[in-house]
């Protein structure tokens, strides 16, 4: 016969539905579901079965209440912190001003080159992917990939997107 979960009392059956029924983020409603079920008599076995989620992850979600009460129930992904940015502030603004202008070679401005660009900055290798993303985040459209210049902003300003310059894109001022 499986062993029964044992929750600690910090709330009532009815304040564990309560908040299941009430939560707005659904990944802390299941987590809710997760308890008022158990709370109710049922293993993590039938939990997982009502669920879907695995009844070793209803488990660490048990210990989690047990251990930190009421609150150790929230989302956790919100609290990541995210990457870390490949370009601090200086050289973020740095190359804001290089995309004002046209590319130093004469080629233009895409996910290649500005990798390439951030590559020398730093002391490693970007893939082209993370250029890309860096031109998106500055005002680029997918229309203009990959072949995007500096010129094809129209009248957006650098630092509409970045703080960094005022200057108007090269060619439209």
């Amino acid at each position: 016969m499986p062993r029964r979960i044992h929750l600690e009392p910090h709330l009532t059956n009815h304040e564990l539905y309560e908040r299941y029924r009430h939560a707005c983020e659904p990944v802390e409603r299941s987590h809710w579901q997760f308890l008022w079920l158990l709370a109710n008599g049922l293993t993590a076995t039938a939990v997982s079965g009502a669920t879907g989620y695995s009844a070793y992850w209803i488990g660490q979600i048990a210990r989690r209440y047990n251990r930190e009460g009421p609150d150790g129930l929230r989302d956790r992904r919100h609290r990541t912190g995210g990457h870390r940015l490949l370009l601090p502030p200086a050289r973020h603004a740095e190359l804001c001003d290089a995309l004002v202008g046209p590319h130093p070679e004469g080629d233009r401005w895409c996910g290649r080159t500005v990798a390439t660009w951030i590559s020398e900055r730093i002391g490693r290798d970007v893939r082209r992917q993370t250029g890309w993303r860096y031109l998106r985040r500055l005002g680029a459209s997918a229309g203009n990939a990959p072949t995007l210049t500096a010129w094809h902003w129209g009248q957006r300003t650098c630092s509409a997107r970045c703080s960094c310059t005022t200057k108007r894109i090269a060619g439209n001022s």
